[in-house]
């Protein structure tokens, strides 16, 4: 039986990494519903204004930074840490993104509830085997982004130490491919296949991922909160079915006409296939048919594309 949803009404919470593509519609759902803390470094004024604009009260603030949390309050009911650097320096992406995440969850330690998102990218490249959270751990994506996941691995080491110190309710989610009106991945596809360019698949297809739609995530979300304990609980967090590459293109095909071209590249990310079992268990399963999800991100961002 799935738990239930924490009421985040009239709470007080932190988002951090407010501005990013998963994080932003989260700020609009809830800003009207609970007090929303927005942090981020805010080094486009024009991002701040659209934080602001959502209802969101903004706090500027790196991660990085030692004394990065002078300032700020410490009193909040739930933290929402979507944070991610991905500058490709070791040094400084190490710090943003594991240190940070030290510093956040020491500085607010008195929520109610830590939820960490993490990434599948934290597996070790095992084809179309359906990775549980006790899978070996790897260098996943290395070519595209060099510090990505040694930083979420060490980012998950980091969030369980200070939760076990300091007795913090932590969820560690394991994100796997976010997709909604707003683009994702499969947008990027489209995209492409409007150009001509060439969409790198692993020569090992069909190339599988768990789609996770923006409505499913914000419906989940409460729920991960709930799931939280000092032991600190990890779940892998993608769409309940499973699709591929191969799949979505040919679908957004069938919407549009416009025929993918796909090249073969032995360094292009493999398969990220999740065992979803703890996600049912804990927080139930998706609502959302990835096919919908596809045609209405397509509708709303790409209209003049349909047939």
């Amino acid at each position: 039986m799935a738990l239930d949803p924490v009421d985040i009404r009239a709470k007080k919470i932190l988002i951090t990494g407010p501005t990013g593509q998963v994080a932003e519609p989260v700020v609009a759902a809830w800003a009207g519903v609970a007090e929303v803390y927005a942090l981020a470094r805010f080094s486009k004024p024009e991002d701040r204004a659209r934080m602001e604009a959502l209802g969101a009260k903004c706090i500027q603030a790196d991660l990085a930074q030692t004394d990065g949390l002078a300032g700020v309050p410490d009193d909040f009911d739930y933290v929402v840490n979507f944070a991610v650097v991905k500058s490709g320096d070791f040094e400084y992406d190490l710090a943003a993104n594991a240190e940070g995440v030290g510093r956040l969850m020491m500085h607010c330690r008195k929520v109610k509830a830590f939820l960490h998102m993490s990434s599948t990218a934290v597996y070790e490249y095992a084809g179309h085997q359906a990775l549980a959270e006790n899978a070996p751990l790897g260098d996943n994506h290395r070519v595209m982004f060099p510090t990505y996941s040694i930083s979420k691995i060490a980012a998950e080491t980091v969030c369980r130490f200070v939760a076990h110190q300091f007795g913090i309710p932590t969820t560690i989610a394991r994100l796997s491919v976010p997709y909604g009106d707003n683009g994702g991945w499969p947008w990027y596809h489209l995209l492409m296949m409007e150009q001509g360019m060439p969409i790198e698949l692993h020569p090992e297809g069909p190339n599988e991922y768990h789609l996770l739609h923006v409505d499913d995530y914000l419906e989940k979300l409460p729920r991960l909160l709930a799931a939280a304990t000092p032991e600190v609980t990890t779940l892998n967090f993608g769409g309940s079915q499973k699709t591929s590459i191969e799949e979505w293109c040919a679908y957004m095909t069938e919407l549009t006409g416009l025929e993918p071209v796909f090249k073969e590249n032995p360094k292009a990310f493999g398969s990220l296939s999740i065992d979803t079992t703890r996600m049912h268990e804990l927080i139930g399963p998706t609502q959302v048919d990835w096919r919908e999800g596809v045609r209405r991100m397509v509708e709303k961002l790409s209209p003049q594309l349909l047939k």
